[in-house]
């Protein structure tokens, strides 16, 4: 099942990377860069979610499935922090809480599968909480201007980013806690 519609529109979520990165070559001005690469980000981030649904409307999901669409996330979110560090609308500290915990809990998730222990860092609704706080700040990051007039973007989102790097470092305890038994079990 590597080429089903879901599976498609996983990988235009790793596709996405350089459009979004590109945007910001173009040879506009800052307003119009920042809205086509706003749109991108949030219609390819809805993939996430469309893709998981017509994955299971259509019976189409696969272990290539599952494993693909948390790397795409994860390329998606990271690059797109790293877009912002290098814009200097995100702190390099709040990138390296991100892009850290998601190294940290993909090995972690790796190796707990390997020992046929990876009910222990299934998905918790703490690590639903940073992505969803994740995928609203880095839109208005990314948009950097008012919206509708009254929204200041940049605040809400560096708000916004900062409680999803608190959410990120949150999960990652939980997610490490509940893998303490086994890896003390595994260790000895």
């Amino acid at each position: 099942m590597f080429w089903t519609i879901p599976t498609i529109m996983t990988w235009t979520r790793i596709v996405a990377i350089p459009l979004i990165v590109g945007v910001f070559y173009l040879p506009l001005d800052e307003a119009h860069r920042n809205l086509i690469a706003t749109v991108m980000f949030v219609v390819f981030a809805a993939t996430d979610w469309l893709d998981g649904f017509l994955a299971r409307r259509l019976n189409q999901t696969s272990s290539f499935g599952a494993f693909l669409d948390p790397v795409a996330d994860k390329f998606l979110v990271c690059a797109s922090v790293l877009v912002l560090v290098h814009l200097q609308r995100a702190d390099v500290f709040v990138a390296l809480i991100i892009i850290g915990r998601e190294i940290a809990i993909s090995a972690l998730r790796e190796w707990m599968a390997q020992i046929g222990a990876s009910r222990s860092v299934a998905v918790h609704m703490v690590g639903k909480l940073k992505t969803v706080a994740q995928m609203v700040a880095i839109p208005f990051l990314l948009f950097h201007g008012m919206l509708f007039e009254r929204i200041d973007t940049q605040v809400w989102g560096t708000w916004l980013i900062w409680i999803s790097a608190v959410l990120t470092v949150w999960s990652m305890v939980y997610y490490l806690r509940k893998a303490l038994p086994e890896i003390r079990a595994r260790t000895k």
